[in-house]
């Protein structure tokens, strides 16, 4: 007898700058994982920009999900349903993701699952796993809009036992490599050039925070400080002007110190959280789930005592891979399936 029912998801993402679609079969095999990237449009801007992202995922949408199916080689009869992006995120973004997977449910007769964008980093954790992560266990999800703990005791249950006050790390890599003129998106840049600097060069403040909470304004501002000082230059001076004053060396230093602090507020916070909360495993999710340093780190802190478990890194960035697996594991645990005449996108929601 199955265990769970067999299932094949077609699953859309568009929350931000990926346009993507997949077919997943039984939350863990990727049939198929299409992911058209926006980086090169918007790293002239040094970010994302909304309404060229949206203008983006219209012209793209379709021919990815046709492209989705067709490399799964699965035509409509063989989708059991249809999982989607509906928070948070772009408004505009997740709009058109979000009317997309209405539609397709509608003409073609599926159910339709509206899924959280932080479950789904989460359980890319899943994906084409031979061994997959074991309850109870602490998520450390860490990317351009997210910095939390999350404690699972089991499937679908999430509860957020820490969050940052205000950036998310992620978006702290973006605004410390924009500073240092490294392009975007700040988490590789700076990881590629902290290979080359001294972690100890430029000290940096840890935030005191109360329980699990994390802060990361303060530590952009400290780096800007710290550029202006080292350049001998007012604190009136514009962060745009500072990177063409630096050194070569001075830049890897910096995104070196910058990284080995951001990794140590990490590990802190987490060797705080399985102190109590129970847990068999820790996982790492999101973009920044993808830096070899932090994922040596956690390694070095917690392989002894714990099941570690870090994504693939093609699936630590936004994708519909992980969408699909995030949906397959809510509806084996009770989601209903939503009213694709009145499902509506929530930019900004919490997990529950």
């Amino acid at each position: 007898m199955l265990k769970y029912p067999l299932m094949n998801i077609l699953s859309i993402e568009s929350s931000c700058d990926e346009t993507a679609a997949a077919v997943i079969k039984n939350g863990q095999e990727i049939l198929s994982n299409v992911v058209v990237s926006q980086i090169d449009i918007h790293s002239a801007y040094g970010g994302v920009v909304p309404e060229i992202a949206a203008r983006s995922h219209i012209e793209v949408i379709l021919p990815v999900v046709h492209q989705a199916l067709q490399d799964a080689k699965v035509n409509w009869d063989n989708i059991n349903a249809i999982a989607v992006t509906h928070t948070p995120g772009l408004l505009g973004s997740l709009l058109v993701g979000t009317l997309t997977a209405r539609t397709l449910a509608i003409i073609q007769q599926k159910p339709l699952y509206a899924i959280h964008h932080l479950k789904s980093h989460i359980y890319a954790n899943w994906l084409n796993s031979p061994i997959t992560p074991t309850f109870p266990l602490i998520a450390l999800v860490v990317s351009g809009g997210h910095t939390q703990l999350v404690a699972m005791d089991h499937h679908n249950d999430f509860n957020i036992i820490g969050s940052t006050r205000d950036d998310a790390v992620g978006e702290v890599f973006d605004k410390v490599a924009k500073i240092l003129g490294l392009p975007y998106p700040g988490g590789p840049a700076i990881a590629k050039a902290a290979l080359q600097g001294d972690p100890h060069r430029y000290p940096l403040p840890i935030p005191k925070l109360p329980n699990l909470e994390f802060s990361f304004s303060g530590l952009k501002t400290a780096v800007l400080r710290s550029v202006q000082d080292t350049l001998q230059v007012s604190i009136e001076t514009p962060s745009s002007q500072l990177a063409s004053q630096l050194s070569t060396q001075q830049v890897q230093d910096y995104a070196a110190s910058f990284q080995y602090t951001v990794i140590k507020i990490l590990i802190q916070k987490l060797r705080a959280a399985i102190n109590q909360y129970p847990a068999k495993s820790i996982i790492l999710a999101g973009g920044v789930s993808a830096n070899q340093a932090l994922r040596d780190a956690v390694q070095q802190n917690f392989a002894t005592d714990f099941a570690l478990h870090f994504p693939a890194p093609q699936f630590s960035t936004d994708n519909a891979a992980m969408v699909g697996a995030a949906a397959y594991f809510s509806i084996i645990s009770g989601q209903a399936p939503s009213d694709p005449y009145t499902l509506d996108i929530a930019p900004r929601s919490p997990l529950f």
